[in-house]
């Protein structure tokens, strides 16, 4: 299906008007942008966008779920055991693996990014330290997951999409002040120069944060694979939310991919679906519309509907979660599909319904010139955050 395009901005997939009207809008000060096939409504810039600048850097294009990611593994699990003991796995992985906002990991969890990164020198990172040590591998809350397949060859994988937890956000937050970030979704994206200090200083923040989340989804998936008492024969590790200097056209970029993933020609990645769809391992092509997307591809299905529309409306008072509003989807609905799919699921809200997203195949035929499909994933077991669970920047 060829992609569309509108002012110069390449578009895959079917428009949806509120991210599209930001995109055109995140136009007017950057030199280039793309929407990929899985675009929906974000923060100052649509989840799938792909803005480029020359010499400045976006933190409300990152985001505040800085260096958010997928990550899968193929392990030597039998299948077939797998599958018999299900449950009890799902069990397991819920029980020794924190998922929710403010969540603190179970386990002590050392690594050298807490020693060896200058970036903790700068004052307001600095602070964070003591946070992220008691965060790190952690799940966190909304799409963020861990899920169990199997392949086209009956094969187990393990895969999971999170980022950089408390620390990114708060990274962000203090970066987006500095910036002038507005409030609300439909505002002008926040820039730096990346000459200036406070530029310079995000930049290293910035990927200190995208080491973080490595760390995390790199310890996670080794404990699903010690719960399982299995080894780790193959891994694939890709991320979104982050800006990559690179050279496009002869000219060097920074490219801000919100929700969307680097898909060079051999660069391989995780795409997940949603709860009661296939996930993908996919690799980047050569072809002109993969320059066109600056060598970008989708990181997820994309959003069809709101986690208002979806589970209805809610306020918290006192702590507690009260519910104002019944929404379109209801758990019974959500769990008669993922049951008719043969997944076992832990935690989740109607809000992560498979209702709620775009069916990934489609989303997939959009990209179909620039990049490959190795490996197609069947979930058989999920595990997200409860529905009480409130996260305001969930990509």
């Amino acid at each position: 299906m060829p992609f569309t395009e509108l002012n110069g901005i390449p578009i895959w997939g079917k428009p949806q008007d509120n991210a599209v009207k930001q995109i055109l809008n995140c136009q007017k000060t950057a030199d280039y942008c793309a929407l990929m096939a899985d675009h929906h409504l974000g923060y100052a810039v649509p989840i799938g966008g792909v803005v480029a600048y020359e010499d400045q850097v976006s933190p409300s294009g990152v985001g505040f779920d800085i260096g958010c990611g997928n990550k899968a593994v193929r392990l030597d699990a039998d299948a077939g055991e797998v599958r018999a003991n299900i449950d009890t796995i799902m069990d397991d992985i819920w029980r020794e693996i924190s998922f929710g906002v403010g969540m603190q990991n179970k386990e002590e969890v050392e690594h050298e990014l807490f020693d060896d990164d200058p970036a903790w020198d700068i004052p307001e990172v600095g602070r964070l330290k003591s946070l992220a040590r008691s965060q790190l591998g952690t799940v966190g809350s909304g799409n963020h997951y861990i899920d169990l397949f199997v392949d086209e060859s009956n094969r187990v994988w393990c895969g999971v999409h999170f980022g950089s937890r408390g620390v990114g956000h708060k990274i962000a937050t203090h970066f987006l002040r500095l910036a002038g970030g507005q409030d609300g979704m439909l505002v002008d994206p926040a820039l730096l120069s990346v000459d200036s200090q406070e530029g310079q200083e995000y930049v290293a923040a910035m990927k200190l944060a995208g080491r973080y989340a490595y760390a995390g989804r790199d310890w996670v998936c080794s404990k699903v694979a010690s719960i399982l008492g299995a080894h780790i024969l193959e891994e694939v590790h890709n991320h979104h939310n982050f800006a990559w200097r690179e050279n496009h056209n002869g000219k060097d970029m920074w490219v801000v991919r919100k929700g969307a993933t680097p898909a060079f020609p051999g660069q391989k990645g995780f795409v997940g679906g949603s709860m009661g769809d296939i996930s993908v391992i996919v690799q980047g092509v050569e072809s002109e519309e993969s320059k066109k997307a600056l060598y970008s591809t989708v990181h997820g299905a994309g959003r069809v509907m709101s986690r208002r529309q979806a589970a209805g409306k809610f306020r918290w008072r006192k702590g507690r979660r009260i519910k104002m509003s019944e929404g379109a989807i209801s758990r019974e609905m959500m769990m008669k599909w993922i049951s008719k799919a043969g997944v076992v699921l832990r935690g989740a809200g109607t809000d992560e319904s498979p209702h709620c997203y775009k069916r990934l195949p489609e989303v997939l035929e959009f990209h179909a010139p620039t990049i490959e499909v190795l490996h197609t994933l069947h979930p058989i077991g999920v595990a997200m955050a409860g529905a009480d669970e409130f996260d305001l920047f969930k990509d």
